[in-house]
């Protein structure tokens, strides 16, 4: 049998690891940025061009590189980082695989112009598709500088799955705002088709987050620092009152490098415990500090998920500081064993001399009087202090006048009518309610139909209506909208505000009318009809999370999503009370819907139960 086993070329072998360090032009640009940040560079730029397909630039004044190291940088498992393989568990870098630059390669056409402070001369070296074209040395100035062109276009297939640029900008974004959190020691700024979108200066950590979320983000924080032998805590926490619906701001940096934790974002939501609302998030930028042998990085392709040689200390640790926090920034009530308000002198006597009780006695009570003396005393008397009880009198002689005129007076007691339609002779049991409607536990309403009975989800089936009410607003007709006497201004982190900016004309449709947009607040003078002010920021939220989760690709998705999201929103929450005719006219509302039966999410609406299962529960 002949061998079948074969060495991969190279070429081949680089684009299977670009498959899992390049999933999309974020990933390039983490990767880049973080080499950057590993040269020592104080000032790094980030240019790109189409959301990254055409053009990814970085630009950094780092320690540069020699030409050796410069041709070394491109072969697989090359590092500076590492030397041998227990230094994986003293790692004080970002990368340290090696294989970055050479993935990146062999998926695009690569620039890169290096030098260092001694050199005279840069190098300058071309690789296009991981083939080796050109290194010279070339004028440059101390740093490095790569151009990353054409993402992907040796493999067409996985090009063809990237998602649309508005998408793929958003994680250009989001992978730019981790790193920048994680260093606000270094200049950060970022270009995107020749407009600027950030311009972040060297800072500090409370600077650094205001300058990526908007200048209203200061009021928000509260200040987090314990230092303890086992994780050093520091960075902040929103105050509960600024809890979101959705999860996006929370923020874990071990090392400063970002990583995703469910088990701590536990101990942080348990110390918020009694403070936020259901389904509220708090918002949390928190620094942890760990000695580099007690965790091991090298665990996940993008290293973000990492393990804790004590994580259930950390978890206590990280519980306990927060609730501190929150209690000396009197966010949340504490307990001071040191002093008790009740003891304090009310306002009303301090400064005035305490004198003796006085005791005031009565010299007439009598404990053996009989009841009908101590019940003249006490009529008689006008003591506070004697009882109030009421004793009804036991004198029974004139019993009969007591229904006197009775026979005379027209009693009559209401009854409900409804319920002997329910026995009524000669009407069919197909028209016995008339089409009437029922609310059972403010969740379901109950309609009589000529089958037998339908159960509508009341939350469910305004749902429906909503989304295809909003779904004919958005693409064939504009709402109508409510102005507001009070215009609002929401806050909203950048990249947010570019979203909202984009589907404006869509909210436009459905019922928003906006005033000026500024770079961190959406202002705000319509509303859609029928919703109130303190609805807004909630459903805006809720929209904004819901296109970034559903990553549409073309404008009819989107406008799905939006309609869905405003559905949700806005739907009549399980535990509203409907008058009658809110029933019948959501009950009519839904059977005009085209599909009726289910939610816009996939959840029935409706059931049926005919008149034969009826019967047949009665028959067994």
């Amino acid at each position: 049998m002949p061998d079948i086993i074969q060495l991969l070329p190279d070429h081949v072998a680089n684009q299977i690891a670009a498959g899992e360090v390049v999933q999309r032009p974020a990933s390039v640009v983490k990767e880049l940025l973080e080499n950057a940040i590993d040269a020592g560079a104080t000032d790094i730029k980030l240019i790109i061009k189409e959301a990254g397909k055409n053009l990814i630039q970085v630009i950094d004044n780092g320690k540069g590189m020699t030409d050796t190291d410069a041709r070394l940088s491109f072969e697989r498992h090359a590092t500076s980082k590492i030397r041998k393989a227990e230094d994986l568990f003293d790692l004080h870098t970002k990368g340290f695989r090696g294989e970055a630059l050479a993935s990146i390669a062999a998926i695009a056409q690569v620039e890169m112009k290096t030098k260092t402070e001694e050199a005279e001369l840069g190098t300058q070296i071309k690789i296009d598709g991981g083939d080796f074209i050109s290194q010279e040395n070339v004028s440059a100035s101390a740093g490095t500088s790569i151009s990353v062109k054409n993402l992907f276009f040796n493999i067409p297939a996985r090009r063809n799955f990237l998602k649309s640029n508005t998408i793929e900008t958003r994680h250009i974004v989001n992978e730019f705002q981790l790193v920048s959190l994680a260093h606000p020691q270094i200049t950060f700024s970022m270009y995107h088709n020749e407009n600027d979108v950030y311009n972040l200066l060297e800072s500090n950590l409370r600077q650094r987050i205001v300058s990526v979320f908007g200048k209203k983000t200061n009021e928000k924080l509260v200040p987090i620092n314990e230092t303890t032998d086992v994780v050093t805590v520091t960075g902040f926490v929103a105050k509960p009152e600024f809890a979101k619906k959705k999860r996006g701001e929370q923020f874990f940096f071990v090392n400063d490098r970002f990583i995703k934790n469910s088990y701590l974002n536990h101990a942080v939501t348990s110390a918020f415990e009694s403070l936020l609302t259901q389904g509220s998030y708090p918002s949390y930028f928190l620094y942890l500090t760990v000695p580099t042998k007690s965790i091991d990085i090298n665990i996940h392709p993008t290293k973000t998920e990492v393990k804790f040689e004590d994580e259930k200390t950390i978890y206590a640790i990280l519980r306990s500081t927060i609730k501190h926090s929150l209690g000396q920034y009197n966010v949340a009530p504490v307990l001071d064993f040191e002093r008790q308000s009740s003891f304090d002198t009310p306002y009303d006597f301090k400064g005035k001399p305490v004198g003796t009780p006085q005791i005031q006695v009565d010299p007439d009570f009598n404990p053996f009087k009989t009841e009908s003396t101590s019940t003249s005393t006490s009529s008689s008397s006008s003591s506070p202090s004697r009882s109030h009880s009421y004793k009804p009198s036991l004198n029974t002689e004139s019993w009969e006048g007591l229904y006197a005129g009775l026979e005379t007076q027209d009693i009559s007691i209401e009854q409900p009518t409804e319920p002997d339609t329910l026995f009524s002779d000669g009407q069919s049991q197909d028209t016995t309610h008339g089409g009437s409607t029922y609310q059972i536990h403010k969740k379901y309403i109950v309609s009589s139909i000529k089958s037998g009975i339908v159960y509508i989800n009341q939350h469910l089936a305004h749902q429906r209506i909503l989304y295809e009410e909003f779904l004919q607003n958005i693409t064939v007709k504009d709402a109508m909208s409510q102005q507001l006497l009070f215009p609002l201004d929401i806050s909203f982190n950048k990249s947010d505000i570019v979203l909202i900016k984009e589907i404006q004309d869509d909210l436009i449709s459905v019922g928003f009318d906006f005033g000026d947009f500024t770079e961190d607040s959406v202002n705000i003078i319509g509303i859609p009809v029928n919703t109130s002010e303190s609805q807004i920021v909630i459903i805006l939220e809720q929209l904004l999370e819901d296109i970034k989760n559903d990553v549409p690709d073309s404008s009819y998705s989107q406008h799905d999503v939006m309609a869905k999201s405003l559905a949700k929103s806005l739907a009549i929450k399980t535990g509203t009370h409907l008058d009658q005719k809110e029933q019948e006219k959501l009950v009519d509302e839904l059977f005009s819907c085209k599909q009726p039966d289910v939610s816009p999410f996939g959840k029935t609406t409706f059931i049926t139960v005919t008149l034969n299962d009826i019967d047949k529960q009665f028959n067994r």
